[in-house]
Parts: C-alpha cells; structure tokens; sequence
C-alpha cells in the first residue's frame, strides 16, 4: 500500500484537482485506490458528484477514534472516498494530547483493509495539525505546482517545512513534484520547468497536467476528467501521470 500525501502550504496549485482525477486514474488502471479529503472546505466528495457534503468522515476516525471502514464511500470500480467531515477544522485547535495529536491519522489508519493499492491524502493550504497528520501517515509527498515564480518559492517552503519533520519519522518520504496547470506556451512555465528538471530530476514527474477549460469545468458538474471529456488531452495526462507514479518505484531507505 502507498500512502501518498499531496501537499502544498501554498493555495491554488490544484490539489484538489489532482487528487480528484489521479485517484480515478488509478483506479481505471486496475488499482485499488482511497482518497481521503484532509482539507475542512470538503470540496473533495462535491468534484466526485457529492454535492450534499457527507456530515461524517474523517473528522470523526480523528476525533471519535471512530473505525475507518464506518466513514468510507464507493464511489467508482476500485476508488473509495473518505470525506472531510463537518468537524475536520476542530482538529486544528486540539489541545490535549501532546505530540500524538500529530499522529492521530496514522493510527485511524490502522483499521483500513490491506488490499488497497493507493491511499491519497488530499491536504489543506497549511502547515497546521491535519498537514502534520497526512505527513506522520504517508510514505510520499507528492507536491502540485504551477509554473510560476510564486510557486517555486513556495515548493522551497514546503521542501523545509518537510526537512524539519525527518527526525521524528521512521524515514524521510519519498518526495515527487508534478507541474499542475501548466501553459506550454508561456516562456515562463518553460524555464520553470527547466529549473525543476535540472535541480529535482529525481523527484519530478515529467507529465505535467496543463490548464484546461474542461478541468476546470469537471467540478462543477461532480465528474472527473475521464468521464466528463475522457477524449481529451487532459485525460490523456492524467493517465499518463497515473502510469508514471504507477512506474516510479518509493525510495527504500
């Protein structure tokens, strides 16, 4: 099982999005995949089609010690949501429990059948508790950028923020770096993703996702890329993003 964070305290870069439409991927691929929505807004449920926002979920593994397999949804063939929860933000002004707060999602974890192939956790635009959660449970950080200055300083940010956490995990993430909204056309996004190339080469994942009128419209009517224009050059992207991850072996130490 590959427990991937998709994270970024910088907003805007698309999580959502790639959470969305990499876990169908997946699973369209033949793999047995979870998402998990991290972030208090919710908006993962809606850009599968859920749009009365489910009042349970992982707020409640997190706070209640609630059973993992309670909260789920099967949502597609082989992809199964667990929402956000209406409580997920009260997580953030936890108090008690010292350190394991920060580990409450690796426990709830614990409860989750061993046959799935890929867990995602799609995280807020923070560096708070749930953030410290995804990164205590997963064993990869997948990081979205745009192609822009912004966003390059805020990957260096979040690189840091991931650096301060390694003596206190069992062994560092295995880190990838996927260029999201990305416009092939633009000098800028074409030296941006020269920068990554020549510095993380072994981290970037050299499928980037372009901005797209239909990515940006498949939320709004609760469908991913393969259902809403499975024809287009953004489901072919994303398919092949999947079969790259797919491809692209974790780090063992």
């Amino acid at each position: 099982m590959r427990r991937i964070a998709l994270i970024n305290q910088k907003g805007g870069v698309g999580k959502t999005t790639l959470t969305t439409n990499l876990g169908h991927a997946l699973a369209l691929a033949g793999q047995r995949v979870t998402v998990i929505d991290l972030d208090p807004q919710g908006q993962l449920a809606s850009s599968y089609g859920l749009f009365r926002a489910p009042r349970k979920g992982i707020d409640q593994v997190l706070l209640q010690q609630q059973g993992i397999t309670d909260v789920r949804q099967g949502i597609r063939d082989l992809l199964t949501l667990i929402p956000a929860g209406e409580k997920l933000q009260e997580i953030e002004y936890l108090q008690d429990g010292g350190a394991t707060r920060a580990r409450l999602l690796q426990q709830g974890l614990q409860g989750m059948s061993a046959d799935q192939d890929f867990v995602l956790f799609d995280c807020p635009p923070s560096a708070g508790l749930l953030v410290a959660n995804a990164i205590f449970a997963a064993d990869e950080a997948l990081i979205p950028l745009c192609a822009d200055h912004m966003s390059l300083n805020g990957l260096i940010i979040m690189l840091k923020t991931l650096k301060k956490f390694e003596p206190y995990l069992s062994k560092p993430l295995t880190q990838w770096i996927a260029l999201n909204r990305f416009f092939p056309r633009r000098k800028l996004s074409k030296d941006i993703a020269e920068k990554l190339h020549n510095h993380f080469p072994e981290q970037l994942l050299e499928i980037p996702i372009r901005e797209a009128a239909a990515i940006a419209e498949c939320p709004g009517v609760g469908r991913t890329i393969f259902e809403y224009k499975p024809n287009s050059q953004s489901a072919k992207e994303f398919k092949a993003l999947a079969d790259l991850l797919m491809n692209s072996a974790p780090a063992l130490s």
